[in-house]
């Protein structure tokens, strides 16, 4: 039972990265994307419909968090309680610049916003990225299962260590990249013109970054917790999420240079599906 719970928990939060990482993407890149505030309209109006749905999952994913692994939920909660604040305010102004930007048709009203929106965006990605990066290195339990780790210490993943180091801020920018990607791609599938141009260009940088990253977390990953291979040298599940990520960012990168949007962004969800399955 604890193990179909923890599926369970995984496929929600892959769900919660996948449908609300397209929302972050579109934030982060929607200063660089439109290049008037028309265009701006029309990224916001792209994450129009979705953006307040997508959060439920996460919402869902700590009601299960809370049901099925209570002691961890405390632990968690009280341990990463700094970090945990900082995701509060964040997700509270990517809500506000979205609904207060049209409150008043000022260009600097809106460029205002437009920052906090941009800014929000990828520090939320940046901050969750960090997260998973915590949860991959690990935190330093007691005998009652608790902890407490400040933002940082000297940013090393050392026994004591900060919400930040070295291999957490590594897998915080992993996310940003391939948040950004996501976000490049579902934008050029939803707009058209030179706003799509710019969309599946900037969506196949962003991927390159993300591959490159890719590249340095995997021994990263190794090197700070070996044991994040138990998974891989068990059974098959952990080399087939891989695989599918990786068949992913080929499809993703592909279908982008060819104009396929609809495969280029059903590619980018395969590609953080199974890098989050891989982690899991």
């Amino acid at each position: 039972m604890p193990t179909l719970w923890f599926a369970v928990l995984a496929g929600m939060l892959a769900v919660y990265v996948v449908l609300d990482g397209f929302d972050f993407g579109a934030g982060m890149l929607h200063l660089a994307v439109a290049r008037d505030p028309e265009e701006r309209r029309l990224v916001l109006r792209a994450i129009g419909p979705f953006w307040d749905g997508n959060e439920v999952w996460l919402l869902a994913a700590g009601g299960v968090l809370f049901l099925a692994f209570p002691p961890v939920y405390a632990s968690a909660l009280s341990g990463f309680y700094l970090p945990l604040m900082l995701v509060l305010w964040l997700l509270i102004l990517r809500g506000i610049a979205i609904e207060l930007r049209g409150q008043l048709a000022l260009p600097m009203w809106w460029s205002f916003w437009d920052a906090v929106f941009c800014a929000s965006s990828a520090g939320l990605a940046f901050v969750l990225g960090a997260a998973l990066g915590n949860v991959l290195r690990g935190v330093p339990l007691d005998g009652r299962g608790d902890f407490f780790v400040p933002f940082w210490t000297d940013f090393q993943p050392s026994p004591t260590p900060g919400a930040l180091d070295w291999y957490t801020i590594l897998v915080g920018l992993l996310a940003v990249a391939a948040l950004a990607a996501h976000g490049g791609h579902y934008l050029a599938l939803r707009t058209s013109g030179d706003l799509q141009a710019r969309a599946r260009r900037l969506a196949r940088l962003w991927s390159l970054a993300s591959l490159g990253l890719v590249a340095a977390a995997l021994p990263a990953t190794a090197l700070v917790r070996p044991a994040n291979l138990d998974g891989f040298r068990g059974g098959p599940w952990g080399a087939l999420a891989f695989a599918v990520a990786a068949l992913g960012w080929g499809a993703s990168f592909w279908a982008a240079s060819h104009g396929r949007d609809a495969l280029a962004f059903a590619g980018s969800c395969a590609f953080l599906a199974g890098l989050l399955a891989s982690a899991a």
